[in-house]
Order: C-alpha cells, then sequence, then structure tokens
C-alpha cells in the first residue's frame, strides 16, 4: 500500500530578508509554494521592494516555487488600521511589532478566518513539497498568518514551521 503523502506548511514575512536570503530560506525550507496572504502586495521603502508582487513573483518563478495570492485571507484595511492604531498606543512600528492585537486577532478569526473554505484550500496544497503562507512581519505572532497557520494545524493536523531571516 502506497502511504500519501502529508501536506507541510511554513510561515515567513518579508522584514529582515534579503530577497536571496529569502529565496535560499524557502528553498532550504523545501517550498514549493508561496501563498501570499496580504492584502496590499507591496512593501514601502527600496530595502524591501523585492517584495512588491511583480518582482516577487519573477524571483520565485526563477527559483522554481509557485505563487499564490489568497486575498479572502487578507486583513481587511480597517483590521490592518485597528492593529495600528494597537501598536501607536503600544510605541511599537510595523517592522518591530512582536504580538498582535487581542481584538485585532479576534476580529481577523471570526470576520475572515471562519468563514473562509479552508478545507478547499488544504485540498488544493502540493503534497510534496511545503506551502508557505507569506506577509511581511518578521515575527509570525506578530502577524495574521500565524493565526492561519494555527487553525491549519488545528483543524488539519499539518505541521508548521516558522521560516526566519538567519
Amino acid at each position: 500500500m502506497r502511504r500519501s503523502a502529508i501536506r507541510r506548511i511554513a510561515t515567513i514575512g518579508v522584514y529582515g530578508f534579503t530577497v536571496e536570503g529569502f529565496l535560499e530560506q524557502l528553498a532550504s525550507g523545501g517550498v514549493g509554494l508561496l501563498l501570499d496572504l496580504r492584502q496590499r502586495r507591496g512593501v514601502r521603502g527600496p530595502e524591501y521592494s523585492w517584495a512588491n508582487s511583480a518582482r516577487l513573483q519573477n524571483a520565485l518563478a526563477a527559483a522554481g516555487i509557485g505563487y499564490r495570492h489568497v486575498k479572502g485571507l487578507a486583513p481587511t484595511t480597517e483590521l490592518r488600521h485597528l492593529q495600528y492604531r494597537e501598536d501607536d498606543r503600544r510605541g511599537v512600528g510595523k517592522r518591530n511589532r512582536v504580538a498582535l492585537a487581542a481584538e485585532y486577532a479576534e476580529r481577523y478569526t471570526h470576520e475572515i478566518l471562519d468563514p473562509f473554505d479552508l478545507a478547499a484550500l488544504v485540498a488544493e496544497l502540493p503534497s510534496d513539497s511545503v506551502t508557505a503562507l507569506f506577509c511581511v512581519e518578521c515575527d509570525p505572532e506578530a502577524c495574521h498568518r500565524s493565526l492561519v497557520a494555527e487553525r491549519l494545524h488545528a483543524e488539519h493536523g499539518l505541521p508548521i514551521a516558522n521560516l526566519r531571516p538567519r
């Protein structure tokens, strides 16, 4: 009897990476597909211009890694602004946030994650490589991708690895 391969998930952000380091982490993590969970698929500033959608897709294609934008899992503008207000209250910037605001996590889960059909997404994931959940924050705990990863683990038993800059 042939054993079916287990789908695996990784998370990765933009901050702290160069394009070379980002692609190296994906390759060493066995990533074959990157799911972009951003609403706005750009990053401000020249340091991270490589992560703007068209450039990122070109770099991934050259590295043999698939790309898919999953806008249905992106936070709304309203939710992002809620998080920014909490960041301001805490005196932290987006690039050095280490945790999500409780209200943001609750609302993201209720408004975005709960109604999303994760089973359909999981059914489409490759079983011969890792799928990476992608957004901008360095730490997954500071990003909605951690909420998606936790749900994928809890409801679908998918193992999760967090890829970070070396």
